[in-house]
């Protein structure tokens, strides 16, 4: 059996391709045969996949292309880290970068600065030329913990970027889920989210919430339509139960959404 019960009122979710709710996995070296699991079991919740930092540019070339493959049959898009990138062009390898994403099949590129400032001009004509071959996702924060965050910054970046062609923004948390969104304890800076929440399209923000509590604040502050990114692939199943009320840290979704539909059900009987 292919297709998933239907017997309880859970928030609904839109089906692939999607344009929010999106989950954005976190390779870090999978085996070719472990990504055809994840792909297999969860592939149907899983919108990107990143292979981060530089771990497709030491992972022989034949492997990257026939996990790119994998993710095009699922369709999942699929990129390189924005460390990659970052490193190219400081090193005037630009078109060399895209040259080789394009042979080993990524259709996404990741643009970020939080490793080596390219400039905010740079920045915005690296998205603008880029866009027109893959699809840009670009990020957005500090990875520095000592780092002063300007909301307002955060948000007039993401905005500008999104202008230049992004298809999406980046809200940067890290692997560790500890700088740029969070305080050192993990904690969401909500001044911070409020912010660009006020001024971007939620639906054109990946919040990396590498963490279950981070997962849980974000889908219970936007609901199953929460973009949630770097998220490991032990934890996709779990990220989707999050979602659709399955769990205990956001069953409410469940029960205001058998609410609902049970109040709408007795109005449709007593009107006939």
């Amino acid at each position: 059996m292919s297709d998933l019960p239907s017997f309880l009122n859970l928030p609904p979710r839109e089906a692939k391709p999607r344009t929010s709710g999106l989950t954005h996995m976190l390779d870090k070296g999978l085996p070719e045969a472990m990504l055809a699991s994840v792909l297999e079991i969860a592939g149907a919740h899983i919108d990107i996949v990143k292979l981060g930092w530089g771990t497709a540019y030491v992972t022989p070339p034949q492997v990257v292309a026939a996990k790119a493959a994998r993710c095009k049959a699922a369709g999942v898009h699929i990129s390189p880290g924005g460390t990659l990138f970052e490193l190219a062009v400081s090193q005037g390898r630009t078109s060399e970068f895209a040259a080789w994403c394009g042979e080993v099949g990524f259709d996404t590129i990741e643009i970020s600065d939080g490793t080596v400032d390219l400039g905010q001009a740079r920045r915005i004509a690296l998205i603008r030329e880029l866009s027109q071959d893959f699809r840009v996702v670009s990020e957005v924060g500090c990875k520095d913990t000592a780092a002063d965050v300007d909301p307002a910054v955060w948000a007039e970046a993401m905005l500008a970027d999104l202008d230049a062609g992004a298809t999406y923004v980046i809200a940067e948390g890290r692997e560790s889920g500890t700088v740029g969104l969070y305080d050192a304890m993990g904690t969401p800076r909500e001044d911070l989210v409020e912010t660009l929440l006020a001024a971007v399209p939620a639906a054109r923000i990946i919040f990396e919430t590498p963490t279950k509590a981070q997962q849980a604040w974000f889908i219970e502050r936007l609901g199953a339509t929460a973009n949630l990114g770097n998220v490991a692939p032990e934890d996709i199943i779990g990220v989707e139960t999050l979602r659709r009320g399955l769990r205990a840290d956001t069953v409410t979704l469940a029960v205001s959404t058998w609410t609902s539909a049970w109040a709408a059900q007795q109005l449709m009987d007593r009107h006939g």
